[in-house]
């Protein structure tokens, strides 16, 4: 039987966490409550007042964010030898009683990683905020871009699960620590090959507001998702391996990029002359900008159907018995 743990980052949660951990289920072995330098000494406060021996504070001695305090939590369950570990906030937002639902799909070694979907189910989203619906389609698609899950969404939803399979072969200490977090964790599991499932959920919008400022991460976000995109692209169509898709790339931003700027070009020397431009010149910068486009667009068609699809808990099975196998032999 798996040995399941529940990872609580807490920082100002004083005001809801005794009521998540009092609806965590017997399924789950141990709970760790890492105190991410509380000013509200949520660690104390746990400890003084939950009387459930599964829980276990972990303290972090300075503030590391939701990242850096997740991180501490999974330190703690590797060393503890847990199987499989949950990920929920201490603000009520995430309902503990879907604790099994997200793990299911690991436990029957169908997925490497699940995570929350908050938009799977049309009617959920009435409850919110325009600007979280719309901000959030943004940031899938740069996450898709980034991480090349492109059958998940809403990635910033931060009630995950993963097993010990994928949690051992993850660079743990290279993980962004903060807002970038979540995106970041999915580029490092498509870099080892994890397979990610989605989970429908609903998310419970409280009292609690929300210390994002998006004027003042949006340009970092997007920086960081290039750099993991541009590591992506290189580690897995140039480094790892060769295929026609690592000719079509490079060949359909050029002839794209060339099409595009020609045209440009004659556009506007065309307004500024008043000359009229002649269908072989529009045909020089159409041609190769559809021809690039053609060739992009095949790449997205190769690479939406590279997403992982053997899970490592199989794939290190499967090599464990060849081992046995060949030794036998």
């Amino acid at each position: 039987m798996a040995r399941i743990a529940v990872v609580i980052p807490s920082y100002k949660v004083t005001a809801h966490i005794l009521d998540v951990l009092s609806k965590i289920g017997s399924e789950v072995e141990r709970i760790y409550v890492v105190d991410d330098k509380c000013p509200e000494q949520s660690g104390s406060f746990v400890e003084k007042r939950s009387s459930d021996s599964r829980v276990h504070v972990v303290r972090n001695a300075q503030n590391r964010g939701v990242g850096g305090a997740t991180i501490a939590g999974y330190r703690a369950a590797l060393r503890d030898g847990m199987d499989i570990v949950v990920k929920i906030d201490g603000d009520g937002q995430m309902d503990p009683t879907l604790v099994p639902v997200f793990v299911r799909p690991l436990v029957a070694q169908e997925a490497d990683y699940t995570k929350g979907n908050r938009f799977f189910d049309l009617t959920d989203t009435r409850g919110m905020p325009p600007l979280r619906v719309f901000g959030n389609a943004g940031l899938s698609f740069l996450t898709k871009l980034a991480s090349g899950y492109w059958d998940v969404f809403d990635p910033s939803n931060g009630y995950t699960a993963i097993n010990r399979a994928a949690l051992e072969r993850l660079p743990l200490d290279k993980l962004a620590e903060r807002y970038f977090f979540e995106s970041d964790m999915l580029f490092r599991l498509g870099s080892i090959r994890a397979v990610v499932a989605d989970v429908p959920m609903q998310a419970v919008y409280g009292s609690e507001i929300s210390g994002l400022d998006v004027k003042k991460i949006f340009f970092p976000f997007l920086s960081a998702s290039l750099r993991n995109l541009g590591k992506r692209l290189f580690y897995n169509y140039y480094l790892r391996d060769l295929s026609i898709a690592s000719i079509e790339l490079p060949v359909g931003l050029v002839l794209f990029g060339f099409g595009a700027l020609f045209g440009a070009y004659k556009f506007v020397s065309s307004n500024l002359t008043g000359e009229l431009t002649s269908a072989g010149t529009v045909m020089i910068a159409a041609l190769p900008l559809l021809a690039g486009l053609n060739l992009i667009l095949s790449f997205l068609g190769h690479d939406s159907r590279a997403v992982p699809s053997i899970p490592l808990a199989k794939r290190v099975l499967g090599q464990k018995l060849s081992g046995a196998k060949s030794g036998a032999e």
